[in-house]
């Protein structure tokens, strides 16, 4: 039976010819605006502000968010990378909710993102009436540093958003992700012959990136700052406008937070400038360029150290400040089911050694815990599948990493990717508590992922030589003198008259026309008189002035044995 055409299918079938016909695209549009609409009323009707705002802020997020994507992937090389980001920033943002839940759901409002709101609202109420031109004078009740700060940052984002607790996650999510996309452009600025495609999946949808950094708190204004950090170091690595701008405000937002964590980047930093690749033409403000920024350096050092020092109320940079400040870090953590280690009551302040050969356990410690039999709950198990897929990445990538000693010096990026890590697993292994250590790790975790995507090692290329045709060697004289080209004689046929010059047997040399007699070494030469024929050839010319042929094993030409005495 022949197929019908598609006209009389269209017939049998109205209702599949009327689908077809759909604009699907439109209509999937139409269909969620609608009902993005129909949610926004229902949350204004029953919910107030703090709830149904975050219909508000979250497209308003992604319009401000997507022209920015669409310019960066303009001038990208890399295929479907507005796509990516776009996927990226949506990802981001939905993470916020699993993370509202989780505070204020599963632990019932047991966290800090609650005194943050309540703190961030008090202050976007004063910031509203305050005259701001007369000057702000508003009391924190505690230091500006630290936590004061972030109360800070929530009540300026609340002064514009208008006070929404979900609002303000998704706010804080949105800055987590820009930092992100600042660590993946500065992987791609200082050393773009990385798989930065690789690393773009990796750094936007791990689960502890997505997760972690998307709640009213330090994380997220943690994540961005130093983000900015990290990129501005690539564009000095680069010798790039605007470097410092970048570097100064990334220092000092991390160091109104976390200072110790600033100290950290400053030292990487330091370490990259030394092992930076020189200009193969330097100009002759080079040298005192280096100095001038070496100098600046230096300063910034400076006030790290002090920051640090003023931040934890420790006396001096030593030796006993580091560990004073370790040892209190160990303390304020040993709490809670998931605890590490337990520690002795009367053991208040534990003190820590120094020495750098406790440091391959500190990195263990500190980037792949918990492990899956370490688990007490459920996000302890969850989180300890992602530790041991990082194990194994880092084991398979252990043949790349071999690489990196070398690649110090032509990519110090690298040098400060190595660096940073080292000391935050250093400073960091003190934690005593398996959910503050994995919210803290996420602050080392974009640079770790740079180690994965090392390139491979490819084996030096060079010119492609020629091969040299193969040499034959053979003994003298054994298949015979070079053949000359061939002239015509005008009378006598070798093999009689009336045959045909050469009738090779099978297997045997093609047959080649006479050639002109050639004369003799004594050794070889013939001796017969010129006048005697060859035995072989009674009736043809005188066998002095033909040439031996190659001999063959199988057959043997008759004209082979002329040239030889019998």
């Amino acid at each position: 039976m022949p197929w019908p055409a598609p006209a009389a299918r269209a017939a049998l079938h109205p209702a599949r010819a009327a689908l077809t016909r759909v604009p699907w695209p439109s209509t999937v549009a139409a269909a969620l605006v609608t009902g993005y609409v129909t949610l926004f009323v229902l949350a204004m009707v029953h919910t107030s502000y703090d709830t149904w705002g975050a219909l508000l802020i979250l497209p308003a997020l992604m319009a401000i968010g997507t022209p920015i994507l669409a310019r960066i992937a303009a001038t990208n090389p890399e295929r479907d990378v507005f796509r990516l980001l776009l996927l990226a920033m949506t990802a981001k943002l939905l993470c916020a909710f699993p993370r509202y839940l989780m505070a204020f759901v599963l632990y019932g409002g047991a966290a800090d993102a609650k005194m943050y709101h309540q703190k961030g609202t008090e202050l976007a109420a004063y910031l509203d009436q305050a005259d701001l031109f007369a000057g702000v004078h508003y009391d924190l009740g505690m230091k500006v540093a630290g936590t004061g700060f972030v109360i800070i940052v929530t009540g300026a984002v609340y002064a514009i958003t208008g006070p929404s607790l979900i609002g303000g996650f998704l706010v804080f999510s949105w800055l987590g992700f820009w930092g992100l996309l600042l660590f993946w452009r500065a992987l791609q600025i200082a050393f773009p012959e990385a798989d930065t495609r690789k690393y773009a999946k990796l750094v936007f949808f791990l689960p502890s990136l997505l997760f972690w950094p998307s709640s009213i708190g330090k994380d997220a204004w943690m994540m961005f700052c130093l983000g900015l950090t990290t990129y501005g170091t690539a564009r000095l690595l680069d010798r790039s406008f605007g470097a410092f701008a970048c570097i100064a405000l990334g220092s000092l937002g991390t160091a109104m937070v976390r200072p110790h964590v600033t100290a950290l980047a400053g030292a990487g930093l330091m370490v990259a400038y030394v092992l930076r690749k020189r200009p193969q033409q330097a100009s002759a403000l080079g040298p005192l360029r280096t100095i001038l920024t070496a100098v600046v350096l230096g300063a910034m050092a400076v006030l790290m150290l002090q920051q640090v020092s003023t931040f934890f109320g420790t006396d001096g940079t030593g030796g006993d400040a580091v560990n004073q400040v370790l040892s209190e870090t160990s303390r304020r953590t040993s709490q809670g089911n998931s605890m590490i280690s337990a520690t002795a009551p009367e053991d208040a302040a534990p003190r820590f050694s120094l020495n750098p050969a406790g440091l391959p356990v500190a990195v263990v410690s500190v980037l792949f815990r918990p492990f899956p039999f370490e688990a007490s709950n459920i996000q302890n198990l969850i989180q300890s599948v992602e530790c041991f897929a990082l194990l194994v990445m880092f084991i398979r990538s252990w043949p790349r990493l071999s690489r990196l000693p070398r690649l110090f010096v032509q990519r110090s990026y690298l040098a400060f990717t190595a660096v940073y890590t080292l000391l935050f697993c250093w400073a960091f292994s003190t934690i005593n508590n398996m959910g503050i250590l994995s919210r803290e790790r996420v602050q080392v975790l974009p640079l770790v992922l740079v180690l994965l995507v090392v390139p491979a090692a490819t084996p030096a290329r060079g010119p492609a030589k020629r091969r040299s045709p193969p040499v034959w060697r053979v003994a003298p004289g054994q298949w015979g003198e070079r053949l000359r080209p061939p002239e015509v004689h005008p009378v006598g046929r070798v093999g009689g008259p009336g045959r045909p010059e050469a009738a090779a047997s099978s297997g045997s040399p093609p047959p080649c026309p006479p050639p002109q007699p050639s004369p003799r070494p004594p050794s070889q030469s013939s001796t017969l008189p010129s006048s005697q024929p060859s035995p072989r050839s009674p009736s043809g010319p005188p066998s002095a002035g033909r040439r031996p042929f190659p001999r063959n094993s199988e057959s043997q030409s008759p004209f082979q044995g002329g040239s030889t005495a019998p």
